[in-house]
Parts: structure tokens; C-alpha cells; sequence
């Protein structure tokens, strides 16, 4: 039986690194997408062939519509050179940047790119690597907790990451006839580098999360890894079009 192939993007740091590894864990092949630390890139590489599985990494700039066709002919290519096959299994849409800024003060530029990194990207990449997905696949869309709740300062990233969500149910309704299956996964604060590493790196900020939160604590990556790595196993197929947050009970 053939293993399954995810394809993850923004898969060289952060949550898709961690994506990448709790998917390899699992035997799942994958094909990552970095935008320019070609090092990061390797190392992640590297770290998945010593772990006994298989990673092909490519640069992309998901922020860029127009390399997205280029982007679909390398990945058809790796598909056929070094996976021996022409189609892959599971696509996770992660890639992002933070942006912290309130409404009066966010520009125009730092608003279309975010549209362009979150909502554009996502959209246009699944419709360009579409053809090359399984029927019965899976596609995950990678939200974010501050669509159900808000903190001053992040309204532009999280209207893109509520539209990303409206995608979602309208690719799941599309791509029903294919057997594809599309759901949301919204993290909530992780500590990471992202943002700059606010939550990781603030105490404060890290403990008034954690007061918050059912589970007492601030997500680590482990937590959003493990949770795409559950919406991916076989038992979840039947899952599709939902939001799904993964937060440890935040502000509920």
C-alpha cells in the first residue's frame, strides 16, 4: 500500500514545521513549502530522512499568485521523480505572517498583503494544485481562534482568517463530488516565533492567556501538530466543512 503525501506550506518553521513532523511520525511523505530560509528548509529535510521517512522542500511565496503555476509543475515533477506517483493525499494550507496593529493605524499595504498571504494565497494555490490532490483527499485551512474572539490590535489578520473559514465550508461543498473533505483548524495563542514570539516570549502576555484558558496554559506547537495530524488520520475523513479550534478551552 501506498504511503500517503502531504503537501503543507509554509512547512521550513513554526506550526508547519511541526505539521510536517507529527505528519511523518504517522508515515506520511512530505512535500513543504518554504519561502527563504533554504537552510531551515534542509535541516527540516534532513531531520524527517533520519526519522526513516521522505521530505522534498520548494520555495514559494504564497503571497505571489503568480509563481503558483510554477509552484504546481514542481510539485508535479517531485510527485513523479521521487515519490513515483502523480497525485498527493493531503494539502495544509498554513503559511502566514502576524501583523499587530489597530484599525486606525493598519495601511493599505500591510492589508493586501495579508489578504494576499491568507485569503488570495490559500484560494488560488488549492485551485492551482487541485488537479494534482486525490479524489478522497483531504484539504485543512489553517485559521485562527481570534475569528470566534477578539484582541485589539489583530482586526485585519483576523478578517482574513474569517473569510479563510468561509472558504473552507465552500471548498468542502465544491469538492464533496470528489470525496474531498475540508475543514478549518483554528489554533489559539502558541508559542512560537510568530508575531515576533509575543506569547512565547512576554510573560505577562503568556500568563494572562493562560488565566484564560481552560486547560491553564498557552498552546505549544506539539498541540496544533498532533490536532492536524488527528484531522488527517483515517478516522476523520467523514469530517468536513467545520471549524475546528484547537486552544485549550480560551475564553469560553
Amino acid at each position: 500500500m501506498s504511503k500517503k503525501i502531504a503537501l503543507i506550506t509554509g512547512a521550513s518553521r513554526g506550526l508547519g514545521k511541526n505539521i510536517a513532523v507529527h505528519l511523518a511520525a504517522q508515515g506520511v511523505d512530505i512535500i513543504g513549502t518554504y519561502h527563504s530560509r533554504a537552510d531551515e528548509a534542509r535541516a527540516l529535510e534532513d531531520e524527517i530522512a533520519r526519522a526513516g521517512g521522505r521530505a522534498v522542500m520548494l520555495r514559494l511565496d504564497v503571497g505571489d499568485s503568480a509563481g503558483f503555476g510554477e509552484l504546481a509543475q514542481e510539485v508535479k515533477a517531485v510527485l513523479a521523480k521521487v515519490f513515483t506517483c502523480n497525485r498527493f493525499d493531503f494539502l495544509v494550507n498554513n503559511a502566514g505572517i502576524g501583523l499587530y496593529a489597530g484599525i486606525t493605524d493598519t495601511t493599505e499595504q500591510q492589508f493586501d498583503q495579508l489578504f494576499n498571504i491568507h485569503l488570495k494565497g490559500p484560494f488560488f494555490l488549492t485551485q492551482k494544485l487541485l488537479p494534482l490532490i486525490n479524489d478522497g483527499g483531504r484539504i485543512i485551512n489553517i485559521s485562527t481562534g481570534l475569528t470566534r474572539f477578539c484582541s485589539p490590535g489583530l482586526a485585519a489578520y483576523a478578517t482574513m482568517k474569517g473569510g479563510l473559514e468561509v472558504l473552507t465550508r465552500y471548498q468542502a461543498k465544491e469538492l464533496g463530488a470528489r470525496g474531498i473533505s475540508v475543514n478549518a483548524l483554528a489554533p489559539g495563542a502558541i508559542e512560537t516565533d510568530f508575531g515576533g514570539g509575543l506569547v512565547r516570549d512576554n510573560p505577562e502576555i503568556n500568563r494572562q492567556i493562560s488565566s484564560a484558558t481552560a486547560l491553564g496554559r498557552v498552546g505549544l506547537p506539539d498541540d496544533i501538530g498532533g490536532a492536524v495530524a488527528a484531522l488527517l488520520a483515517d478516522g476523520a475523513h467523514w469530517i468536513t466543512g467545520q471549524r475546528i479550534e484547537a486552544s485549550g478551552g480560551a475564553l469560553i
